[in-house]
């Protein structure tokens, strides 16, 4: 991307997230600039309006000034508006979509530096779209079944030579819900996943786990030490093992770059198992997952590359 300089940069957000706080904090150490901040529930408690005439377009939400100088967007949680119900159902849904849809309309208009692209991220979260993307980029993918059959669940799992996790297939926000190696009594209750779509998948033993900080082709790579603890099969379990910048084979590094390219991201955090065969395994990619606890525990500067990239359109950090 050519060079250039956002005049402001929008964090799309909760309130509350301290992923949007330690960026805000980045920006004014290093590029002496603060952070526009929304979170979409504000509206329409607070208003806003979009004018458009022969000069141009203009925008306003709330008391949030300068929305037509923004020159980058870190679409990191956005949520729903948050509309008072009334007396009807149907005027609360009418009501609803007319808030959900002006206020995407407002901030998908602007003509700004996007991480990621809304329309991009909500195809790239969804999982088989993941993996059928990743396997056609030349990642090795564990042989995977999502299913709401449970004979056909059954029938996978007791096919394979070896053992096999299950996980939730969305990516929308819900109670943590970690990766687990099916057991018998897991087979005895396959029933349940008639109304929830379930991910089955070769488990693969592993020599470590790595987690990678993608950035418009700056790659941030973690080695996990995943097996030393109880996050063998899911290493989000435990954070009190060694972690430590790593990097990856220049074929992986390809193979990265080429899905990124083809899921429209210009940012995600992705989960790759090292097999102790030699593979590296892709699992996932979350284009808005979490990484800050990365940064505290290795030193990369994570925050600054994100921080560079959103003000000048380079993800690189001097002297890393």
């Amino acid at each position: 991307m050519p060079a250039r300089t956002a005049s402001a940069v929008l964090i799309v957000t909760e309130s509350d997230d301290l992923h949007a706080d330690a960026l805000a904090a980045t920006l004014l150490r290093d590029h002496r600039m603060s952070p526009l901040r929304l979170d979409m529930r504000d509206f329409p408690r607070e208003g806003g309006s979009f004018r458009l005439d022969r000069a141009g377009a203009g925008r306003s939400l709330g008391n949030l000034p300068g929305l037509d100088e923004v020159g980058a967007v870190w679409w990191r949680r956005p949520r729903g508006a948050e509309v008072p119900p009334g007396m009807r159902r149907a005027d609360d849904e009418y009501r609803q979509a007319e808030c959900d849809g002006f206020l995407q309309g407002l901030l998908w208009s602007i003509p700004a530096l996007w991480v990621n692209d809304p329309g991009a991220e909500r195809t790239a979260s969804r999982k088989l779209v993941q993996l059928e993307t990743a396997r056609r980029s030349g990642f090795t993918i564990p042989e995977t079944l999502v299913t709401t059959d449970p004979d056909e669940a059954r029938s996978f799992v007791e096919s394979r030579s070896g053992p096999v996790v299950y996980k939730r297939t969305g990516t929308g926000r819900a109670e943590f819900s970690e990766t687990r190696l099916v057991t018998a009594a897991d087979l005895a209750r396959l029933d349940s996943i008639r109304w929830a779509p379930t991910t089955f998948q070769d488990y693969v033993d592993a020599d470590c786990d790595l987690r990678v900080v993608w950035i418009d082709g700056v790659e941030w790579t973690v080695r996990i030490d995943s097996q030393s603890g109880v996050g063998r099969v899911d290493s989000r379990l435990d954070t009190s093992v060694d972690f430590r910048p790593e990097r990856l084979p220049a074929a992986v590094s390809k193979s990265l770059t080429t899905l990124m390219g083809a899921l429209g991201l210009a940012f995600g955090v992705l989960d790759i198992r090292l097999g102790l065969d030699g593979e590296y395994y892709f699992l996932e990619v979350n284009p808005q997952g979490q990484f800050a606890y990365l940064e505290i525990k290795t030193g990369l500067p994570l925050f600054a590359s994100l921080a560079n990239y959103l003000v000048t359109g380079d993800a690189a950090v001097p002297g890393r």
